[in-house]
């Protein structure tokens, strides 16, 4: 099957899968993530120019409520002058993305649950998020 050139460039146009780049007139409070659903299988991906499931070129924008849950969470001590968190979050439209969760870095576990604070950190351009409950872990 063919498709013209005009259904690529709609799926990687600037707003398919990335930050909305109009929140920062709107103040920190509005900003949003945004993400793509597919429209053959109903898929939700992230950042992709195809549906990795069937394969189909036409995504759908939308707008993810900001909640998701830690997937996974390391440390990194490299190319950066201290340590920072980098985290894999299943948002609840389930698709996953890497951003940042603030807090100690020994307090952020996969199963804790978070929410969008700034949609892209100012310096590398990714989510941050930030933890939902306070961790009510047992130290032993």
């Amino acid at each position: 099957m063919y498709h013209s050139g005009n259904v690529a460039q709609q799926a990687a146009g600037p707003a398919t899968g990335l930050l909305d780049p109009r929140t920062e007139d709107r103040g920190p409070d509005t900003e949003a993530v945004f993400y793509q659903r597919c429209t053959w299988c109903g898929t939700a991906v992230y950042h992709r120019v195809l549906c990795p499931v069937c394969r189909g070129s036409e995504l759908r924008t939308e707008r993810s409520e900001g909640t998701g849950t830690v997937r996974h969470a390391t440390v990194v001590h490299r190319n950066t002058p201290a340590a920072r968190n980098v985290s894999l979050i299943e948002m609840a439209e389930g698709f996953v993305l890497r951003g940042r969760v603030m807090g100690p870095l020994i307090g952020i576990h996969s199963g804790d649950r978070v929410r969008l604070s700034t949609a892209k950190d100012p310096v590398r351009g990714e989510p941050v998020f930030q933890l939902v409950d306070e961790p009510y872990r047992a130290w032993t």
